[in-house]
């Protein structure tokens, strides 16, 4: 996520393209727009122009829909696996939601690399320190690599002992572990990617990251049918048509991101003290997202005892809220650019305001989000199992998701925000307050579904309701609390 920097009026590269403080992407402009005088930045602390309602809601939308492209890859590749390995059978769509819930949690934990070197990056283009600036993102860069090497060789080796622990059985064991084995490899390539957006994001150049996620989604499709149905692989060709495609993806943002370091005469070598700094800058956040990353876990191990149809079903519902969980990210991602900017330069007016307007465009969005997410559950669901019963559940836990996603969306928005203000350490301390809430919860439940027996249908909602109230309401209840005061405005 984007962070706190004063944009203004200045040198771009070397060539001497400016940035325009009025268009919060950040794109080069050759001129002024519409004949104009290009507008200049009140110095921090002064007022600052009054900002309509309506423009800063064409600011956001503008960082909105490129960002999301930053955030879709691997939700996006495990919902194309969903739909492709669903029709192979029930095991191997319970296996995929084991094998690809280790995946999603390992690089999901990684995701600081993004964050921490967007904030790097950002500082230094501000100060006008080029090539610091991206050589800090090439020491994010060969970090990215580094942890995804060691972690994807101890994946590797630990895959069946993992899959076990999350109560994975027989031949959906099989499955999960074969998945998991072709695809981990992939984790680097899709580590770069996350530390490559911290560059873009950085030098407010957001676009490029759209294009590659589309390029990435069209390969992964391809080579699914190909290797799955063409060359009949099965789930392990699921896997590795992911794993190509995050390679992909990571070359594909890679490359240009260390020719403009080369071009500003920055090192590409790996530098000891800015690999060191990129991952101590990160340690609030990955706690932050270790405790989300356990309740996300504790709940598909939950859904592991509640039976095969439950856990097939719990796969694509997952795959599909995840989904939609990055289009209100991006909303909030880009709320949290634009006052961010406000809270470098003290105006703090602006800050809550725009924080308002974000806090409201990510609820009305999981509004519009949440109709659509119903009727694709009842529509959509023959895509993912031709199984009947299995539809069915996947169309009962969507539409539980839905009714929680404008109160997500609005919870979210203020997750960015509260990210972009450096609120990290209270975002990593009532995460961990919810998380401990809602492991007894999950026990209580899994005890509460082997004793009474409901059937597949009660468990599926039960499943989704107690996520939701807890992990989506507790949330919501602490970053609310918070944004109703100023101590995250001056971090």
């Amino acid at each position: 996520m984007t962070v706190q920097t004063n944009i203004a009026t200045r040198q771009n590269d070397n060539r001497g393209t400016t940035i325009d403080p009025a268009d919060p992407t950040g794109q080069p402009i050759d001129g002024p727009a519409d004949n104009a005088p290009t507008p200049t930045a009140p110095r921090p602390g002064e007022v600052g122009p009054k900002l309509g309602r309506r423009r800063i809601n064409r600011q956001i939308m503008a960082l909105a829909i490129p960002t999301f492209g930053q955030l879709i890859a691997d939700p996006l590749f495990v919902l194309i696996d969903t739909a492709i390995v669903g029709h192979i059978g029930d095991a191997a769509l319970a296996g995929l939601s084991i094998g690809s819930t280790v995946l999603l949690t390992a690089a999901g934990l990684c995701n600081f690399l993004a964050y921490g070197t967007t904030s790097r990056v950002g500082q230094l283009m501000g100060a006008g320190k080029r090539r610091e600036g991206l050589e800090t993102g090439v020491d994010g860069l060969w970090l990215a690599l580094i942890i995804g090497m060691v972690i994807s060789g101890a994946i590797f080796a630990w895959a069946r002992p993992l899959c076990t622990l999350m109560g994975a059985q027989g031949e959906v064991l099989d499955q999960a572990v074969t998945y998991l084995q072709a695809v981990i490899f992939g984790l680097p390539g899709m580590l770069l990617v996350y530390a490559a957006n911290g560059i873009f994001r950085g030098l407010k150049k957001v676009r490029i990251t759209l294009v590659a996620a589309v390029l990435g989604a069209a390969l992964n499709t391809a080579l699914d049918f190909l290797l799955v149905f063409g060359l009949h692989m099965g789930i392990l060709g699921s896997g590795l048509a992911t794993l190509t495609a995050q390679w992909f993806m990571g070359i594909y943002l890679t490359a240009p991101s260390m020719k403009w370091a080369h071009e500003a005469g920055g090192s590409l070598a790996p530098r000891l003290s800015g690999i060191m700094a990129s991952a101590s800058d990160g340690v609030p956040l990955f706690l932050r997202t270790l405790a989300l990353r356990i309740c996300l876990v504790t709940t598909v191990i939950l859904a592991t005892h509640m039976g095969t149809h439950v856990l097939a079903a719990y796969q694509a519902v997952n795959s599909s809220w995840n989904f939609v969980l990055n289009m209100l990210d991006a909303i909030g991602i880009s709320g949290q650019a634009l006052v961010a900017t406000e809270i470098g330069a003290k105006r703090y007016d602006n800050a809550r305001e725009m924080t308002r307007i974000s806090a409201r465009a990510g609820l009305y969005g999981g509004i519009v989000i949440a109709v659509a997410l119903a009727v694709f559950g009842f529509t959509a669901a023959p895509l993912f199992s031709p199984n009947m019963a299995i539809q069915h559940l996947i169309a009962t836990g969507t539409v539980v998701i839905a009714l929680f996603l404008p109160l997500a969306g609005w919870m979210w928005a203020l997750d960015g925000i509260l990210i972009g203000a450096g609120d990290s350490t209270y975002l990593a301390a009532t995460c961990g307050i919810v998380t401990a809430v809602y492991l007894p919860s999950a026990i209580a439940l899994g005890v509460l579904t082997t004793t009474a027996r409901p059937n597949a249908t009660t468990c599926t909602v039960l499943l989704w309701a107690v996520f939701s109230i807890i992990f989506i309401g507790g949330r919501s209840i602490f970053n609310g609390l918070r944004v109703r005061t100023d101590r995250w405005l001056k971090q």
